[in-house]
């Protein structure tokens, strides 16, 4: 019989991993573990663990070769690297699909149980990564497909009053404050815990959230999923910026390199936040509708102007390529300002004496069921992740400028906010890092 949690110790492993080139790298070999029970009060864990930790990089994918069809082993037996110093799905760049899920922790959830939970979650999203069938599944057909699958897990605000570390609670995790043109909805609010899953495929993706949801047991009750979209992979040339459904290019002043990661977005060693969170990073979840109807009716110039860059290049209005510096001073021949002081780019970039408040905008569409009584003809708009060292000084001191003067703000509203943790990568087998997600901070 099937625990009540839904793990169940007979099911193995497939042998075979899933083909890599990386370089010269090579993925850990099988993991061999016995049976995990999770239940709400009481729990039994073994496991023994072999290989090697694989190190993070910005260009986390890693892409199959097959010698006979080349054809046939693109994207589906592509491979991010689990572990790492950092987590994956953050500087990973952004796969077509997304399922962000929100849950809360039951109430009489112990800290013993909160370890049981994150030993069988980092050991289950590490085995789905490589394309294997985790320990609990009933469906292996539906795990060879790895696509690029990242998970990446964070803590919300009432996590640490559950395990009884309040003390360890970074002084930035909290709500992030309600903005004057904020309308937000309880329905997408804080939680105690989230997945970021993101694939190339969706089936996997679906099969990878299912899982990942059933193996928490009667630990969790699920807050809210969000679901979002990209360009399929293929479509657009590696490294092109995203769009979102205003035509806009999303995510051109992301950070580029190993340094503006360091920067930017994970905390350091010689940050003031908690030891066990150095070498993570804070990720905030924003959900804002976005209005077409009355978008489409602007002009295609009234549009630009908005947002400060050309639709079609991204480049800024002062430019002719996406990652031209922008001019703010430029005139022009009725001496008024090229890119408006209002427009979205010149409010979200850094002010000259402040140049930290940039942070990793990994944003995705959303495309819903039409609300009733809605006089919105269409339901969509941004699933907004950004991940920063400091939300306080980054996040909340961008969106502030924007709040107040944006001129996008005629067509988008906020209308749902959270804030969350997100712990240092892992190893399998230790190696001076977490071997499973939070691990610092739990057996502290």
């Amino acid at each position: 019989m099937t625990p009540d949690n839904g793990v169940d110790p007979t099911v193995q492993q497939p042998d075979t991993p899933a083909k890599t080139t990386d370089q010269p790298r090579t993925l850990p070999p099988q993991v061999s573990r016995r049976g995990f029970i999770l239940g709400a009060a009481t729990a039994a864990a073994a496991a023994g663990t072999t290989g090697l930790a694989a190190c993070g990089n910005i260009n986390r994918t890693t892409e199959a070769a097959d010698d006979d069809d080349p054809t046939q082993a693109f994207l589906a037996d592509d491979i991010v690297p689990f572990d790492g110093v950092h987590q994956a799905g953050i500087d990973t760049p952004g796969q077509a699909h997304l399922n962000i899920i929100a849950f809360t922790l039951r109430a009489g959830t112990t800290i013993d149980d909160v370890r049981r939970l994150m030993t069988v979650w980092t050991e289950d999203a590490r085995q789905l990564t490589r394309g294997h069938n985790p320990i609990g599944s009933l469906e292996p057909e539906l795990a060879t497909i790895p696509a690029n699958l990242t998970i990446t897990c964070g803590f919300g605000p009432r996590f640490f009053d559950i395990i009884g570390k309040t003390d360890q609670r970074p002084e930035w995790l909290k709500p992030i404050p309600v903005f004057s043109k904020d309308k937000l909805e309880d329905t997408w609010g804080e939680a105690d815990l989230a997945l970021q899953i993101c694939c190339d495929d969706p089936l996997t993706l679906a099969f990878a959230t299912r899982h990942m949801t059933r193996a928490g047991g009667k630990l969790l009750e699920t807050r809210w999923m969000q679901q979002g979209f990209l360009n399929a992979r293929g479509a657009t040339d590696p490294g092109t910026t995203p769009r979102n459904l205003f035509g806009q290019k999303d995510g051109t002043v992301n950070p580029q390199s190993t340094a503006e990661y360091d920067d930017y977005v994970w905390i350091d060693e010689n940050s003031s936040d908690p030891q066990w969170v150095r070498g993570g990073t804070c990720m905030v979840v924003r959900r804002i509708a976005m209005n077409l109807d009355t978008w489409e009716e602007l002009d295609r110039t009234s549009r630009e102007v908005a947002m400060g860059r050309y639709l079609e290049s991204g480049a800024p209005l002062t430019g002719k390529e996406e990652f031209d510096t922008a001019d703010f001073k430029a005139k022009d021949q009725f001496g008024l300002p090229v890119i408006d002081p209002r427009s979205h780019m010149a409010l979200a970039a850094p002010p000259t004496d402040n140049p930290k408040e940039k942070m990793r905008r990994r944003a995705y569409n959303y495309l819903e069921s039409h609300i009733p009584g809605s006089d919105h003809t269409t339901n969509v708009g941004l699933v907004f992740i950004c991940f920063q060292q400091n939300p306080v000084t980054q996040f909340t001191a961008i969106q502030q400028r924007l709040n107040d003067n944006d001129r996008l703000n005629t067509w988008i509203t906020h209308i749902g906010s959270a804030v969350f943790a997100v712990p240092p990568g892992t190893s399998e087998v230790g190696a001076g890092k977490d071997q499973y997600w939070g691990a610092s901070l739990l057996e502290s």
